[in-house]
Parts: C-alpha cells; structure tokens; sequence
C-alpha cells in the first residue's frame, strides 16, 4: 500500500481510486509521511521522522495552508492532526488558494463517480445525518418559541466571530451561475479560514445580506446537524451540493429536514404555481390539476422555506413539524 493509499485509508476512503490522486496531487511523499506521523507537535514529530525541527514546522504550515493539517492551541507547542474525514478533506482542499483546476476537477470526478456510492454507506450507517437544513430567515409557526439553533438570524447574531468562503461545490462542479461567496464560517471555523487566507471578514450585516440574497437565489440553508452551531452556515444548490443532489435523485438521505414543514392555505392560495417552481423536492403538488390550489405532500417537504419567500399571495406558513429532540 502505498503512502497514499494509506492517507485516504485514514478518512474512511480506502476503496477509492480517486482520493489517493488526490493526496498525491497534494503532498510530496515526505509530506505524506508526515501527516501519517500526525497526531503530533513540531519537536515530537520532527523527533519521530528525523528530521529538523524548522523544517518540520516550515512542512506543517504548507499543508495547513492546502487544508490537509488542523492546529490545536490547546498545548504549548501546538498539536497537529490531519483531516479527519472525508467531509473536511472536501471543504479544506478545494478552498486552496493555489489550487491547479486539474485538481478541482479531479474532486469532481470523485463527486460524480464515488461519492453517491460513499454517502449510501454513511446513510446506511450513520444514526443521523451529518448536516441538516435551517429555515429561511422568516416567521415560522412553533408550539414555543422558535430556538436558536434554528434561526440563521439568531446563528449570526450571536456568532463572535464570521467569515465567507466560496462554495466548494459550486466552484468544482461548475454546473450553475448562483453566487460563489455564500458559504458562512462562524467561530472556530471563522478563524481557520482567515488564518489560512480563504475566507474575508465579515460583520453581522453583511451575514445577513448574504443569507437574505441567497434565499433570493434559491438556495438552501444548510448547517451541522447538531444544536451548537459553531462551525458553517453552507447554502445549498440542488445541482453543485454534496448533498442535495444525490438526495433528490437517488434518495440518498445524508442531509436531515428543518424541524418545520411548509403549509399552504387554500383559501388564500392563488394558484400561480410559483412554490412548485422553488421547491426542488417534488413536495408541492397541485389538489385538483393544475393551475388549481397548490398543496403541501408532508412526506417530501425539507423545511428550507424557499416556497414562501416568494409566495405572492403570502399563502404558505412554516409549522412545526418535529419535536426540539429531532436535532442532536
């Protein structure tokens, strides 16, 4: 096996053809032997290989800048570990600033031919999905009152810290002309970006602005599937994501509904088919033939809100649908 095949095999990727080229494309082979080395701090590591430490710590700021190493500052001296899994070797890498396209594109083929197979397994074996989508930034309906976990606005505003990044997806799939630099780092995942170069500042204005326009744009609201938000605001496609695609074709579940479904009043409701337009799950369908009442099939709704941003009428209300639990 090689030292390449090794790296992928530690992100859970060791049947993949495609993520040791990635590797490779990444790394000198001294490089990979490092990070194999990792979890570790400049003089274990510079120790451990037998190397000196300067040139050590010179090799640990390289790969921390294509995204392949993760600093704790924790200790003292920093320990570092490489990337843990498939997710965050995606996000880390493609945002490389002197990434070649031919690396880009490489991601995409893995995105095409790997992933969807990849991601079947994690949702066969994963208790909840890894992310989950957020309601627009509008009113929603709840028995109590709507938590912060689930409000983008809340998210941003209690954040101490933003940055935005270009959608990794978008930029390597290439396959649409929605906004590029939509996808906001909060905390943790804030400062990382702007250590590395990646991502620009930004105050809680203009995080607002961008999660306002993406809505606009139709995109989806995506976050880590848990109650501390704490690293990543992504909005979503439904032909460049990670996610969305391989669920709307392939019914692949690796992203969780919004605790909120989507319901429309009939009485209000015009007709003029405009929620079946922005609804990219097949979740509004028409009561009696088209052109008549539009109305809301609860399986197949994710929550996201896309339909009522721009229901003329104001016909379409979100609703609690799920208890607080339903988020990790």
């Amino acid at each position: 096996m090689s030292v390449y095949q090794e790296l992928a095999a530690r992100i859970g990727l060791a049947d993949s053809k495609i993520a040791p080229r990635l590797f490779e494309m990444l790394t000198e082979e001294a490089d990979a032997k490092l990070l194999l080395s990792l979890p570790g701090g400049a003089p274990e590591l510079a120790q451990r290989l037998q190397l000196p430490e300067e040139e050590v710590e010179k090799r640990i700021q390289t790969l921390f800048l294509k995204g392949l190493v993760f600093p704790s500052r924790k200790t003292d001296p920093p320990t570092y570990r490489m990337c843990r899994d498939m997710v965050q070797f995606h996000d880390a890498t493609i945002l490389w600033k002197d990434a070649p396209r031919e690396f880009l594109d490489l991601w995409q083929e893995f995105m095409e031919t790997e992933w969807p197979i990849f991601a079947r397994k994690i949702s066969q074996i994963m208790e909840k999905p890894y992310t989950r989508v957020i309601p627009v930034d509008v009113s929603v309906q709840a028995k109590t009152s709507v938590l912060d976990f689930e409000s983008v606005r809340e998210i941003v505003n209690s954040a101490r810290e933003l940055a935005v990044t270009n959608c990794t997806c978008r930029l390597t799939a290439r396959k649409c002309d929605r906004p590029l630099e939509t996808c906001i780092q909060v905390n943790n995942a804030a400062a990382y970006a702007l250590a590395r170069g990646t991502g620009r500042k930004i105050d809680k204005d203009e995080a607002l602005e961008i999660l306002r326009k993406s809505e606009e744009e139709g995109l989806i609201h995506v976050t880590m599937n848990r109650h501390q938000v704490d690293h990543f605001i992504c909005n979503c496609c439904p032909c460049c994501c990670q996610t969305m695609p391989i669920l709307i074709k392939g019914g692949i579940h690796v992203v969780d509904p919004s605790r909120f479904r989507a319901e429309i009043d009939r009485e209000v409701c015009s007709g003029c088919g405009t929620c079946h337009e922005r609804c990219y799950f097949g979740a509004i369908s028409w009561e009696d033939g088209e052109g008549s009442v539009s109305r809301v099939e609860a399986e197949k709704c994710m929550g996201c809100g896309l339909c009522q941003v721009t229901c003329p009428e104001e016909a379409i209300t979100l609703r609690e649908a799920r208890p607080e639990a339903f988020v990790p």
